[in-house]
Order: structure tokens, then sequence, then C-alpha cells
């Protein structure tokens, strides 16, 4: 994983980690609307639904009927991806007949960004007409039943991340200042995903989910921590982008693949190359029931 510096959509050169703070609400309101304006020059579809593309989950991608693909260099305010396999682009088209957004590739508050700017593509595709988002990743297992390769589908989420995306002043126009968090995760999509998974076959399980800071993997003792706290998956993305969605009012429905055992007495080392193969391998099922979600919404 690498940090380099970027030339961004005004021309100026920036270090790809440095974060330009936490705008006012005005100001996102105001930064929200030049993405969107920049975005329309360029193509005019209003998507139903945005998708968040992660590690090595890049198969839902090639099946969308891209209308337009731009550059995240291209576009106001937006962070640039730092992270290997994150191509860093903003996809406009069609899956399946649905018109969709997708982000190939996100941001991570390890990379240095503010919540704030991890989050800013969830509020830009919210502006351009998606009410519902599906949000994929790659995360470590910790449930002993589940091996590399298991789907699930997630049901809660537990946020270890030691901040908050709408910490500061709240802007009335995007979201309320307290949004209700006991249904982060759609329950009729988790319905639909579990439909789905069953008639094709697909092994897909419920967990919640952990976000944690990284970049660093967990240690045994984490590990053990994390599970006792009720967690079963665990990853470095995901949580922000989900308190945006809700904020905004955003149905969402939230897919993972296990792409590591993380069991403390039996504990493996593992590296990013093994990490996106086992996304690579698992990714037709979790494309599959994707497919389906989106599917659902037309």
């Amino acid at each position: 994983m690498t940090t380099a510096a970027t030339t961004g959509p005004a021309g100026d050169r920036t270090d790809a980690a440095a974060a330009t703070g936490t705008a006012s609400a005005a100001d996102l309101v105001a930064r929200i609307d030049e993405a969107v304006a920049e975005v329309r020059t360029r193509c005019t579809l209003r998507p139903k639904a945005g998708i968040v593309l992660g590690t090595g989950l890049g198969g839902l991608a090639r099946e969308i009927a891209v209308e337009r693909a731009i550059d995240y260099t291209k576009l106001p305010h937006f962070p640039v991806s730092t992270v290997e396999s994150h191509e860093g682009r903003l996809l406009l088209g069609t899956l399946d007949g649905v018109p969709v957004v997708a982000m190939q590739g996100r941001f991570h508050r390890y990379e240095g960004y503010t919540l704030q700017q991890v989050t800013f593509p969830i509020r830009v595709m919210a502006a351009l007409g998606a009410d519902t988002l599906v949000v994929s990743a790659a995360c470590g297992g910790m449930d002993p039943l589940w091996p590399a390769g298991q789907l699930v589908v997630l049901d809660d989420h537990i946020n270890l991340l030691g901040d908050n995306p709408l910490v500061g002043p709240n802007a009335d126009a995007l979201g309320p200042r307290f949004p209700d968090m006991s249904e982060p995760y759609d329950r009729g999509l988790q319905q639909v995903a579990l439909d789905a998974a069953l008639a094709q076959g697909i092994p897909l399980a419920r967990a919640v989910y952990v976000a944690v800071t990284g970049p660093c993997l967990e240690t045994r003792a984490e590990y053990r921590m994390l599970r006792a706290m009720g967690a079963d998956v665990v990853g470095m993305s995901t949580v922000p982008e989900v308190i945006v969605a809700r904020h905004m009012g955003m149905r969402v429905c939230g897919l993972c693949i296990v792409t590591d055992v993380c069991l403390p007495d039996a504990l493996e080392e593992v590296d990013v190359p093994t990490i996106i193969r086992v996304a690579m391998e698992a990714e037709p099922g979790l494309t599959a029931v994707a497919r389906a979600v989106i599917a659902s919404l037309g």
C-alpha cells in the first residue's frame, strides 16, 4: 500500500494523505453541489442505487453497462485512492436495467483522510439521486465456522474508529443532527440477499462488522476482544459510509468477503496479495448476490 503525491482537479499538487480539514456545514453542502455539477456535465444519468466496490471486488464493475467513467482526480473535492487494487473511478451506468453510480475504489481513515473526506462520495451519490447504497468490502472473519471466502451480509456494526463522520456542525439540509441507527442495514435488503444466495446455492451468513482504524492487522488479544464484544468480522472501512448513508436517508445493504480467518489460537500471517486473491476467487458469488439486490430495486 502506497501513498503518492497527486494532482487535484484544480491542478494543484497535493499529498494524497493530506487532509484539508472538516468543512463547515455550508461549505460541505457547497462542495457536494460542485461535485454533482461536475458529474452532470459529463453524464445526465440519475442513479437509483450507489455501489461501493472494495478490495478485489471488481467483478460487479464489469457487469455494469457503463455510460461514463470519471477519474476521482477530475471531480472537485474528491480524495484520491492510494490503496492497492483501488482504481479510483466513479462509474455511471445501468446494472440489469437499474441506473447506478459505483465507486471503483474507496477511501480509508488510515490513508490520512478525515472521515468527512472518506464519506464525501456517498453524499455525492445521494445528491445525484441514489436512495439505496450497496457497500462491499473484504474483511477478517472471527467466527470459527467460517472459512476464507465465506460471504456475509451485514446485520449490524460496531464503530471503533475513534471518530464519526457526523462530528462537527450538522448540515440540516443533508440529514438530522441525531440520526437513528437502530437499523443501519435494511432488513428487507438483507432478506433479498439471503433469498438470492439460497436460490443460487451460495453460502451467505449474517454478520456484525466492527470497524478499526488500521492499517496494521489485529493482534491475537485484539481478536479476542473484538469477538467478545459481539463482532463476527473486522475491517477498516464500511462503517463511516453507512453512517453517512443513513444520515441522508439511504437504505443500505452491506456485503463482505471473509478473506482471512482470524482465530487467536491458530492465527497465521496474512498479506495483501493473499487477501486480494481470496477476494477475487469469491467475487462471483458476491457479484451474483449484489446483482439480485440491485435488480430488486427495479
